[in-house]
């Protein structure tokens, strides 16, 4: 209830709701919860999981997208913590979030992170395990994470979406030996089999757009103007060697190896999102395993509706929970609570999804107590995550403190205290 309530950066911390007679009382509770070593991260994370468990069915069709996406929480000025690791640099310390959150397949909805992996000096804090796991490179963190996902059963198969940071030839074909779906944004550069002979994957799209293989997917919204996605798809065989790199401990310097493997069969779609003059204003690179029954416009969507982690960790960082200004002093506390405050995206998220009217009215309420203004068009939301979580920093309180409070009261005490002001131009008396 408390990460309900949207964060500031100078209030952070707990948010006792105002039916609470000794609220510094109820921030010491909250503090000694994430400080005790008796609550594992696998406990704290159930509740996410069943959510999303209860929500499959509303949200999934045949498949469970489960998109990953790395987040770093910067710290610099934190002196106090002591577990802090680089990230963009050496004086850049904070940090490194892995997030797999589960999306609909329907409509592209948000349902819930299954899991997150908190990697700090003492290691890596995840909701896979009671203690902290080796790190190990960014890369070969996502297997681990495919396989925790895989044994959840959750009824739905998934795949899994990445980033152009997943486009690995080694890593392709350790998840595909695995067993493991995925769709991949690719880099340009990277040579491929493709009718006999090697070429880039840029080449290749080249060619794909000179023989007409594209064909109109869906209209679009780019920057807030219309557009139109076009998709075109080819089968590629990946035969080069995996560049592998890792660090000496010894010097601190790179090491690269060369291992090869075996030749990997995978679908390429393009995707290119193109204005009304035909120019092209985009275009993705897709690489994928998974079966021809999904269709190469459903994959181009399904990457489209990747960006849903993106605003996932938005909310986390600046427009909700402002976690890196959260004073916990160490990365297991920090993980603890991390587990905690995504209850409060569900929330917004299900409410965002639900199509009953007693749903629309309470969005219309909670936009106009944010004070968030929308933007206009036949096109664009009615609403946005982020003023929802804060309408209902104003709402709950609100109710809290009308439970134990009479309405006409403070309406007479607030014309009395401060007259003028909540009712400009009119008294009580004049309703």
């Amino acid at each position: 209830m408390a990460h309900l309530s949207n964060s500031q950066r100078l209030a952070a911390g707990f948010h006792p709701p105002p039916s609470l007679v000794r609220p510094f009382a109820a921030v010491q509770a909250a503090w000694r919860f994430y400080s005790n070593n008796r609550v594992t991260l696998p406990e704290l994370s159930a509740p996410l999981i069943e959510c999303a468990r209860a929500d499959l069915d509303a949200t999934c069709e045949d498949w469970l997208l489960v998109a990953f996406d790395w987040c770093n929480i910067h710290f610099c000025s934190h002196e106090h913590r002591k577990d802090r690791v680089p990230l963009a640099h050496t004086k850049d310390l904070g940090y490194e979030l892995l997030t797999a959150l589960a999306v609909g397949d329907r409509e592209g909805c948000p349902v819930a992170p299954l899991c997150l992996d908190l990697r700090a000096s003492d290691g890596v804090h995840s909701t896979r395990s009671d203690s902290p796991l080796t790190p190990v490179s960014s890369l070969d963190a996502l297997e681990p994470l495919m396989a925790y996902v895989h044994g959840l059963n959750m009824g739905k198969p998934a795949a899994f979406i990445i980033d152009r940071e997943g486009d690995s030839v080694g890593h392709y074909r350790h998840w595909a030996a695995a067993g493991r779906k995925f769709l991949v944004r690719a880099n340009d550069r990277p040579r491929v089999m493709y009718e006999g002979q090697h070429r880039p994957l840029s080449q290749v799209a080249d060619v794909l757009r000179k023989r007409g293989a594209f064909r109109a997917a869906r209209p679009v919204l780019l920057k807030g103007k219309p557009a139109e996605q076009f998709v075109a798809e080819t089968a590629v065989v990946l035969t080069r060697p995996a560049r592998m790199q890792r660090v000496d401990p010894k010097t601190g310097k790179a090491k690269h190896k060369d291992i090869s493997g075996p030749p990997l069969p995978l679908r390429l779609v393009v995707s290119e999102v193109r204005n009304p003059r035909g120019k092209v204003l985009a275009r993705w690179l897709l690489l994928s395993n998974l079966p021809a029954s999904v269709k190469c416009e459903t994959l181009a969507l399904w990457y489209y509706w990747r960006w849903q982690i993106e605003s996932y960790h938005k909310l986390l960082k600046g427009a909700g929970q402002h976690v890196e200004s959260w004073l916990q002093e160490t990365a297991v506390t920090l993980s603890r609570r991390l587990a905690v405050a995504p209850m409060a995206c569900l929330v917004v998220w299900r409410l965002a999804r639900d199509d009953s009217l007693p749903a629309l009215e309470m969005r219309e309420v909670l936009v106009r107590l944010s004070g968030r203004q929308m933007k206009r068009g036949k096109k664009t939301r009615s609403f946005t995550e982020p003023a929802l979580l804060a309408g209902l920093s104003v709402l709950i309180p609100m109710l809290d403190y009308l439970r134990d409070h009479d309405l006409n009261h403070l309406r007479r005490l607030a014309d009395a205290a401060l007259p003028g002001l909540v009712y400009p131009g009119a008294t009580l008396e004049d309703g």
